[in-house]
């Protein structure tokens, strides 16, 4: 999937990349939304473990009590509206906290159900891992303030993640389930947790990513060329419609090559990245057809793709993102 004229190629991505090194990373918040399907928090409602997750069929726990113990899963089935598979696992222990509690509940200035944490580990939908996102929580009451629209409960920070989402925080909350997440004694089996079935909920988060994909600048622009004879989209040579292009890039986060960070990408195997890479003109997205670590270089990344057609004469916005974390936008020349 590299392109022809690897010499400019490689020229284009070391000038590129001199010019980059230093600058800083001033990441912009990203929104989140994760939604989640089949939720179920099986209640620790006995001290007999012989009897945890033998029961094959759905099951009504003891009721909760405050200090109590549960775990609750769930299926992740999209990110702001691109299907994946995934789970969220969280460990809560109830809190039933209010400022004028009833007997067994917990009083307090806030009103929170629980305090857990947890995490949502995110995947291709052939189950290949994306990324994992940590958090740590107040569930019930209010969002925190300036979480972002949408999230109507719960107290989320995001403390940390793996992979794609390596060094992330921010905050945020989730909607209540609807229907609501589903009661269950620790004793049935988990097995069947999707044939029993559980509640749904979209959880809303303020994203602050650690890096972010860029699209490289060079002293004459951004570092793209058209894919017919490695020449540099510019005003002079602007692209077209339908045209496929190549770009250079940094951020683009893990590659599915098995080689340590801060080692150069191989040639062979190509280091495809791991994360959903997408390229957006004009707000319309672009087909991507490859997205990889370019050989012999450390955090570059080449990434070929066509325009959409329709697009008019003049100038377009290209904005490139990667496991849904934006880039700034470039400007692209069109003839």
């Amino acid at each position: 999937m590299l392109n022809r004229g690897r010499s400019l190629y490689a020229a284009c991505l070391s000038v590129a990349l001199l010019h980059w090194t230093g600058r800083a990373q001033n990441a912009p918040a990203v929104v989140f939304r994760i939604d989640v399907e089949n939720i179920v928090s099986y209640l620790e409602d006995t001290p007999d473990v012989s009897k945890l997750a033998t029961d094959t069929g759905a099951t009504a726990p003891a009721a909760g009590r405050t200090f109590e113990k549960n775990v609750t899963l769930g299926d992740i089935v999209a990110v702001n509206g691109v299907s994946v598979k995934g789970t969220l696992i969280l460990n809560p222990r109830l809190l039933n906290m209010k400022p004028n509690p009833g007997p067994g509940a917990a009083i307090g200035d806030a009103t929170r159900g629980n305090t857990c944490g947890g995490s949502l580990e995110i995947l291709w939908p052939d189950g290949t891992p994306i990324g994992t996102i940590m958090v740590a929580d107040m569930g019930g009451g209010p969002a925190p303030p300036g979480s972002p629209v949408g999230a109507t409960q719960g107290n989320f920070a995001l403390i940390g993640g793996s992979g794609a989402f390596m060094g992330v925080r921010g905050h945020g909350g989730s909607t209540a389930a609807a229907p609501p997440g589903r009661q269950a004694s620790m004793m049935e089996d988990p097995a069947n947790r999707r044939v029993n079935g559980g509640g749904k909920m979209s959880f809303f988060f303020q994203l602050l990513p650690e890096e972010r994909p860029q699209v490289i600048a060079m002293a004459t622009g951004p570092a793209i060329v058209h894919s017919s004879d490695s020449q540099l989209v510019s005003a002079a040579n602007p692209a077209r419609a339908g045209e496929t292009l190549t770009l250079f890039a940094t951020g683009l986060g893990p590659v599915r090559a098995a080689i340590n960070p801060g080692q150069p990408f191989p040639t062979s195997p190509l280091a495809v990245v791991n994360s959903p890479v997408a390229v957006k003109v004009n707000g319309t997205d672009a087909n991507v057809l490859y997205a990889g670590g370019y050989p012999g270089a450390v955090d570059g990344y080449q990434v070929n793709f066509t325009l959409p057609s329709g697009l008019v004469p003049g100038t377009a916005s290209l904005q490139l993102l990667s496991a849904w974390i934006p880039g700034d936008a470039v400007m692209l020349p069109i003839r």
